[in-house]
C-alpha cells in the first residue's frame, strides 16, 4: 500500500511539473508579442507621425469675415492646442494692407482682391460666401410700404450715388407716412469690402457713395437701428442673431425689388430669417453683387502653420459655415480653392 501511494505521489509531482513547463512556454511567446517594437520615427521609416502643429497666426481685416474667422480660429485651435491663432477687425482695406505690408499672416477681405494688390504680391484663396443686405429702422415711417414693395435698383441709385432722393416720401409717393420723412443716408467711413460690394451693385466704387460715415458694420447698424428716419447696408451677420436666426430687434431688412413690378413677390421675400437669406444667396435668387465671396490674401504664399491652417479651412472649417450664417464653397471651388496652394 506504501509503495502504491508513493507512485501516486510521485506521479502527482512529474504532472505538475509538466503543467508549469507548458505554462511557461505558453507565457514566454505572449510576453514578447506584447513588448513594443521601435516606431517608424526611430527606425528611419518613411512614414514618420504627423508633428503637432505649433505656432502663432495674425488675422485682421474685414469685419463681413470676422466672426467666421473667430468660429475657425475656435474650433482650429481645439484640435492644435500648440496653436495660438489672435483675430482682428478693421476692414478689407486694413486687411489687405496689413497682409501686403507683412504685419499679419492672413488678411480677410471681403471684396475682389484689387489688380494692383496682386501686382504688390496678393496670393489668396476663396473661403465663404455672405451677403450684403439693404437696412433701415423697425421704426421707419413707411415701413409698411417698404415690406409689401420694396426698393428697385435705381431708387438706390438715386438715394446713394445721384442724390435725387431725400425723402422717405420720394421712395414712396402717396405712401402713408407719419411725422418727420427726410431720408438719412448712411455708408462706411472705413475702406472695407460692404460699402465696395454695395457701390459694385450700383455700378460705382466706394468713394462714390452719399451719405453720413460710420466706421465699422456694428457701428452702422446701430446707427440706423437707432434713427428711425435712416437707410443703410450691411453684412448679413450684423443684421442677424446668430442663435435665434432672426433680425436683430429693432433693425428692418428692407426687401429689394429684385424684378422691378413694384411689390414683392414670395419668391423675394426670404429674409425673415438667416437661414432663408443664406439659402437665397446659395441658390443665386440673391444677386452677386451684393452677394461675394470673403478671401482670405497673404504675401505671396500661405506658409507653414499659416498653410495648414487655410487648408482646413477650406476642408473640415467649412462645416461652420452655415451655424455662423455663412454660404460654404460649392465642392467645385473649394476644390479648386484648394488646389492653389499645391
Amino acid at each position: 500500500m506504501n509503495k502504491l501511494v508513493s507512485k501516486q505521489k510521485l506521479f502527482v509531482s512529474a504532472l505538475a511539473l509538466l503543467l508549469a513547463a507548458l505554462l511557461l512556454s505558453a507565457c514566454g511567446p505572449q510576453e514578447k508579442r506584447a513588448t513594443p517594437g521601435p516606431s517608424t520615427s526611430q527606425t528611419g521609416g518613411s512614414t514618420p507621425a504627423t508633428p503637432e502643429l505649433k505656432g502663432k497666426i495674425a488675422v485682421s481685416g474685414a469685419w463681413a469675415l470676422y466672426p467666421m474667422m473667430v468660429k475657425w480660429a475656435e474650433e482650429f485651435q481645439k484640435i492644435h492646442p500648440g496653436v495660438r491663432i489672435d483675430v482682428s477687425a478693421g476692414g478689407a482695406g486694413k486687411g489687405a494692407a496689413d497682409a501686403l505690408g507683412g504685419l499679419v499672416d492672413i488678411g480677410m477681405v471681403s471684396r475682389a482682391v484689387f489688380p494692383a494688390e496682386v501686382e504688390k504680391g496678393a496670393f489668396y484663396v476663396g473661403s465663404v460666401v455672405d451677403a450684403v443686405v439693404l437696412i433701415a429702422s423697425a421704426a421707419n415711417p413707411v415701413k409698411e410700404d417698404l415690406l409689401a414693395k420694396g426698393i428697385k435698383r435705381q431708387g438706390l441709385v438715386d438715394i446713394w450715388i445721384s442724390g435725387k432722393v431725400t425723402d422717405w416720401k420720394n421712395v414712396f409717393p402717396g405712401a402713408k407716412a407719419f411725422g418727420k420723412t427726410e431720408l438719412h443716408v448712411y455708408t462706411r467711413s472705413d475702406a472695407a469690402g460692404a460699402p465696395e460690394t454695395w457701390a459694385l451693385y450700383l455700378g460705382q466704387k466706394q468713394e462714390d457713395l452719399l451719405g453720413i460715415g460710420v466706421y465699422g458694420d456694428p457701428g452702422l447698424a446701430e446707427t440706423v437701428r437707432k434713427d428711425p428716419l435712416g437707410i443703410g447696408f450691411n453684412n448679413i451677420g450684423y443684421v442677424y442673431d446668430a442663435k435665434s436666426r432672426k433680425q436683430v430687434e429693432g433693425l428692418l431688412i428692407i426687401p429689394i425689388d429684385l424684378n422691378e413690378n413694384g411689390k414683392i413677390d414670395p419668391e423675394e421675400n426670404f429674409y425673415s430669417t438667416l437661414d432663408e437669406v443664406t439659402r437665397a444667396i446659395a441658390a443665386g435668387v440673391y444677386p452677386s453683387p451684393p452677394a461675394r465671396e470673403l478671401n482670405l490674401v497673404t504675401l505671396r504664399e500661405f506658409k507653414g502653420v499659416t498653410r495648414e491652417f487655410v487648408k482646413w479651412i477650406l476642408t473640415d472649417g467649412q462645416r461652420y459655415a452655415a451655424e455662423a450664417g455663412f454660404v460654404p464653397l460649392s465642392k467645385e471651388k473649394f476644390q479648386k480653392e484648394l488646389a492653389k496652394l499645391g
